[in-house]
């Protein structure tokens, strides 16, 4: 039987790329779609639900873990999906990766004690990490980089929708249905997908390439990223220079050095070093990077200041921040079909780093008095600027790269995001830590509380009492009196509405602070992405063919080479 027409060979239309109808492409993504919703949701349904895990499990001390562990999974294993989808195709892979979260799923909603949700939250997190970049990754294959722009937008929509839908989902399962559901949900959506892409994906892997795979590197590499993030994690709770978090984040940055060296030597690297010869490739892994922080600032602060502040619940706190995400929604869609129309990407990229610098700026005026009319469009400028870097980057390098090393490319996108985000918000806790502490006795004068009072606060046990309960969320100046010892609480209970102002305005300000920083790490990802080339989409699914002297203008290693690279095998 004659193969089908290799991906080098598509028609302009790419339609042909795979020898799909448009439906069958249509259904794919689907498919898609519903598997990264499935990963993406995870993130958000788990949280609301562990207070009530921890009442029905206990196993306290052992709470962070459940988080920690589905993140290391999922984030070491995101290079390797990638490479081995490249080898041995996408559709394996990826099937593989739904059958594990899947099975995770299961396995956590069953789960009797907190060692077992740990451990099967850990089988979730494995294959979590094939979802993000092998779903990106076939979009790559199913479409060319100049028609990738219709549909990219939507994979930044999924994010938004999954920020929305999961605190209100875990919020609904676990109050009028049990917690055991927050897990049972995924087998439906993640069973659909399974099956429309066992039905309609063709396995497209490279043909003729090396599968002496790098088992030294993927160990070295494990035990690094490891280390680094268990470091960061370690944070919460322990200082920079002890072991638990310098350390371990030394011996990371070692051991990456080390795997560094190692794929300069390997016939079959994870992580081809190559590719960072490619200054647009590069410049988009490092501006994604930077944007971790000022998006992870957002995403996680804005609601913390909602419950806190604002006393809403977990729930209420996720349509506060509508606004956010409408903005990041409404500009992913818009950025990939302008993009797709005009064939132009970098003043896209960099104006919305630019507008996404501004509502970052704008939120540094957060106060505890702040009206939430005027914090909303603060936020859905922030969105409008955010939106285009979750969908566009996507395609940039996926154009600026071989065919053949997409699904690494793509890979190594979501691995520096994640690993932005773990990074960002090491730092960002430590300066909201440290700005909390430094305003909070002068905010409580400042409010009208007596310095006496202050001092007992700020210097006693008491202050931890003080700060704790915003934590606890429903009535603040009751569980601020629960934390005040009897004798003193008639001198106190006069006070608390001074005493929750100051507490409100240092926390304010410390998520102010946040904020700033986000948009320093912008402005630093602005520059970094300003090194981009514009280069001109791909219309078929091979490489760049410079015209003569084009390279020498732009920069030869700005084209994807060789172009006689090998053809993909069709299963």
């Amino acid at each position: 039987m004659e193969a089908p027409p290799s991906l080098l060979e598509a028609p302009a239309s790419g339609l042909g790329s795979l020898n799909l109808s448009q439906r069958a492409k249509m259904e794919i993504l689907l498919a898609i779609l519903l598997g990264l919703f499935l990963g993406a949701l995870d993130q958000t349904i788990v949280s609301v639900a562990l207070p009530t895990i921890v009442t029905q499990l206990g196993g306290q001390s052992l709470l962070t873990w459940t988080i920690t562990i589905y993140l290391l999974a999922s984030t070491i294993t995101v290079p390797f999906y990638g490479k081995l989808s490249d080898l041995y195709g996408r559709k394996p892979l990826l099937m593989i990766g739904i059958g594990l979260f899947l099975t995770g799923s299961v396995l956590s909603g069953l789960s009797q004690d907190m060692t077992q949700l740990i451990i099967f939250r850990g089988i979730q997190g494995l294959g979590a990490g094939a979802l993000f970049p092998i779903s990106l990754a076939v979009i790559g294959d199913l479409f060319t980089p100049a028609e990738r722009g219709k549909y990219q937008g939507l994979f930044g929509a999924v994010f938004g929708v999954s920020s929305i839908v999961g605190p209100l989902l875990g919020g609904f399962l676990t109050e009028h249905a049990s917690w055991h559901w927050i897990f049972f949900v995924n087998l439906p959506i993640g069973i659909v997908a399974l099956a429309v892409i066992w039905r309609l994906l063709p396995n497209v892997r490279r043909e003729g390439a090396s599968h002496n795979l790098d088992f030294l590197g993927a160990g070295v590499f494990t035990v690094a990223v490891g280390s680094l993030l268990v470091g960061l994690t370690n944070k919460q709770t322990n200082d920079w220079a002890t072991p638990q978090v310098g350390g371990l984040i030394l011996v990371g940055l070692v051991l990456g050095a080390v795997f560094t060296f190692i794929e300069s030597r390997a016939k079959e690297p994870i992580v081809p070093l190559d590719l960072w010869r490619n200054r647009t490739y590069a410049a988009s892994i490092g501006a994604t990077f930077l944007i971790s922080f000022g998006f992870f600032g957002a995403a996680i602060f804005l609601p913390q200041w909602f419950q806190f502040v604002q006393g809403a619940t977990p729930t209420n706190s996720g349509l506060y921040s509508l606004a956010l995400l409408a903005g990041l929604i409404i500009s992913s869609v818009g950025a990939g079909q302008l993009v797709s129309r005009t064939g132009k990407y970098k003043a896209i990229v960099l104006g919305g780093l630019a507008v996404m610098v501004v509502g970052l700026v704008l939120m540094t005026n957060l106060r505890y008095d702040t009206q939430l009319p005027i914090l909303w469009v603060w936020m859905f400028i922030t969105g409008l600027g955010l939106g285009p870097t979750l969908s566009v980057f996507t395609i940039v390098v996926q154009n600026a790269v071989p065919v053949r090393s997409l699904g690494v490319a793509t890979s190594n996108l979501t691995f520096f995001r994640q690993v932005g985000g773990s990074v960002g918000l090491a730092l960002l806790g430590t300066a909201f830590g440290t700005r909390l502490a430094d305003e909070l006795g002068p905010q409580m004068v400042n409010a009208g509380v007596p310095q006496q009072l202050v001092t007992q606060f700020t210097n006693s046990e008491s202050a931890n009492g003080a700060s704790s309960f915003l934590q606890v969320g429903g009535d603040q100046a009751a569980a601020l009196l629960a934390k005040v010892p009897a004798a003193f609480q008639d001198v106190v209970k006069p006070l608390v509405p001074n005493i929750l102002n100051g507490l409100h305005q240092a926390f304010s300000l410390a998520a102010a602070e946040v904020f700033l920083i986000g948009a320093v790490t912008t402005v630093a990802a602005f520059v970094v992405a300003s090194f981009m080339r514009e280069l001109p989409l791909r219309t078929t699914q091979h490489a760049h063919q410079p015209a003569p002297g084009a390279a020498a203008a732009v920069g030869a290693d700005d084209f994807e080479e060789p172009l006689d690279e090998p053809i993909p095998a069709f299963d």
